[in-house]
């Protein structure tokens, strides 16, 4: 597996499967109904943010990333990230990978930390990746997302010093 700078031509791979995961509403605090141009805007980020695409040998985008400060001013040392997995190949270390890029990358532009602010208590492969990595709950906010089959479940608040 590869993982690269992401551009607009990687848009149309990324988009069917950033829409499933969104419109399923299970894990991210996107609207369900966010257009692709929306989408789009969200997810592919000028520098010095930066989106990166996981490709295998043929170039299949299997999944993305994006990566960024996670507050302004004298809170933008802590780094923050987002990670999409096609759901055709979970299970793969596709969602590690890009999860330990974005950890290296955020310690190479300086980060001191990384911070992921909604991190759905109900999403426990995510929950385990993170904590795998280094991450910790610091805090979770009761009912704070809506889960289309659960009902109002908890949002975690992670982090992982750098």
């Amino acid at each position: 597996m590869l993982i690269r700078e992401a551009g607009t031509d990687d848009w149309p791979a990324i988009w069917p499967f950033f829409h499933t995961i969104v419109a399923a509403g299970e894990t991210f605090t996107y609207p369900a109904d966010l257009s692709e141009e929306q989408g789009r805007d969200w997810w592919l980020l000028s520098a010095p943010d930066r989106t990166v695409v996981a490709v295998d040998d043929s170039g299949a985008v299997l999944g993305t990333a994006k990566m960024n400060p996670n507050h302004m001013g004298n809170a933008s040392h802590v780094a923050s990230a987002s990670y999409m997995v096609d759901p055709v190949h979970t299970g793969r270390g596709v969602g590690r990978a890009l999860c330990a890029y974005t950890m290296e990358w955020a310690r190479a532009a300086g980060y001191r930390a990384m911070q992921f602010n909604a991190v759905v208590e109900t999403n426990v492969n995510a929950v385990r990746l993170y904590r795998s990595l280094g991450f910790e709950v610091l805090g979770t906010l009761p009912e704070g997302f809506r889960h289309p089959a659960k009902g109002y479940v908890g949002l975690h608040i992670m982090y992982c010093a750098l």
